[in-house]
């Protein structure tokens, strides 16, 4: 403590910590210049030569001068409380000696608490204070659960205005805080984790609304580390979920925070297919609509027969698809829940849609070919050969289009022989109509002689 008080009076912050606290704010920190001349003066002075050494780089030369500001014009802007956090942040950063280092450090929180004292604005101010308390003492054993204290009170007067940069970060300083210390128990790791998914959850509506795609994919980048830090310091799997957490979310299905803390559990877990998961998932997706998670519910419902959902739930995932990719994606999903029930014709129409949304994907083409090599039995005519194998010709043209040689190969063998097109008097390269619901004309083509 010796060298850390001495180290203060070198730096000229000792005078400080007990004056200028003595002031309150009255009113807000902006351009109040004291009403005596000669003190007037004197602010302007100090103004200039603390501003000069900073922009030298000559930050412990500008000490003594902020502090004769903070000390005798606590509110005359907060521009001194700015750059006096700038001027510590840089001298505790450069500084090699850790009991020096920690002295800065400690000078620069106290510089964020007499901004607050002097100036107000607490929800602002504290977010930077606790970033910074963070880099300077998260990792000090004797301090990380100051730190701690200090994001849970961020947390707790900020409501939905935390800053970015600390949400992830206090998913550090528990981490910290828990490998450091042990003090934690698993309800109270939770319990700070639900808090952190509300706030992002809330600012990802905001941005949705706002349409701001960009701030919706950095969201999602600090939920998903939030949640990688979460799994490493709770061992929760898919019976833990059934056991602890399936009660409460039925006696409260529309608490959101649960429902995300059970769907991120379970998926980890891989028990996407448990009904609780779908529960979960639809809350979820209700509060914060994903594109890919409507898409896998789709999936999901359709493997268990719910085609009502899944019908509404990928005509969702359509809507929300942002890239051509995922639109022609969702089309394709879309006709195969169509081709299921045996809807041909409006599961073509899907496989065409996926084909124009992303002319890159040829899988819309190939799913054509095998409705149509499916569909033999319901459009054949039992009159001529030669005119119920013209599906197959048209499947072939479709596997051409998709480039799939084997499956092209496969309805080649289908085609009609040279012989069925003799009984009709057809002749390879003419054009004919394959009637039923495929309705395409091809030119004729023949296996060979049979």
């Amino acid at each position: 403590m010796k060298t850390n008080m001495t180290y203060f009076r070198q730096i000229g912050l000792l005078a400080l910590f007990t004056a200028a606290f003595a002031a309150s704010a009255q009113t807000p920190c902006k351009n109040n210049m004291p009403t005596d001349p000669a003190l007037r003066a004197k602010l302007e002075e100090n103004k200039v030569i603390y501003e000069d050494a900073m922009r030298s780089g000559n930050y412990r030369g500008s000490t003594a001068s902020l502090q004769w500001i903070l000390n005798n014009a606590p509110q005359w802007h907060t521009n001194a409380y700015i750059h006096g956090a700038d001027i510590y942040d840089k001298l505790a950063g450069a500084e090699k000696d850790p009991a020096k280092k920690l002295a800065l450090a400690d000078s620069l929180m106290i510089i964020y608490d007499l901004r607050i004292k002097n100036c107000g604005d607490e929800i602002n101010v504290l977010n930077r204070k606790a970033g910074y308390s963070a880099k300077y003492f998260s990792q000090n054993k004797e301090r990380t659960a100051s730190v701690l204290a200090l994001f849970d009170r961020v947390f707790e007067i900020s409501g939905n205005n935390v800053n970015d940069g600390n949400l992830e970060l206090y998913m550090k300083v528990v981490q910290l805080n828990q490998a450091l210390l042990k003090n934690l128990t698993e309800e109270q790791i939770l319990a700070r984790y639900d808090k952190i998914s509300a706030v992002i959850d809330a600012k990802m509506q905001k941005a949705a609304t706002e349409n701001k795609q960009d701030q919706i994919e950095k969201l999602k980048t600090i939920k998903a580390n939030v949640d990688d830090i979460l799994v490493k310091l709770v061992t929760v799997d898919c019976p833990f979920v059934k056991k602890n957490l399936e009660p409460k979310f039925k006696a409260n299905p529309n608490d959101a925070a649960l429902a995300n803390r059970i769907f991120m559990f379970m998926t980890k877990g891989g028990c996407i297919e448990d009904p609780l998961w779908l529960e979960a998932a639809e809350v979820v997706h209700k509060n914060t609509p994903d594109f890919g998670l409507a898409k896998n519910m789709a999936k999901v419902y359709a493997k268990n027969k719910n085609y009502d959902k899944a019908d509404s739930y990928i005509a969702e995932a359509i809507t929300l698809a942002k890239t051509p990719s995922e639109k022609a994606d969702s089309y394709i999903i879309q006709g195969d829940l169509l081709s299921t029930r045996d809807q041909k014709s409006a599961a073509r129409e899907s496989y065409r849609k996926a084909i124009a949304a992303d002319g890159s994907n040829k899988e819309g083409f190939e799913k054509i070919g095998d409705l149509y090599m499916s569909s033999f039995n319901e459009c054949k005519k039992q009159k001529s050969m030669a005119e119920d194998r013209l599906i197959y010709i048209a499947a072939y043209d479709m596997y051409a289009r998709a480039g799939n040689s084997q499956k092209m190969a496969q309805a080649r063998a289908s085609f009609p022989s040279v012989t069925e097109l003799f009984e009709l008097s057809w002749k390879e390269g003419e054009s004919k109509p394959t009637g039923c619901w495929i309705n395409e004309t091809v030119v004729l083509k023949t296996r060979g002689k049979e």
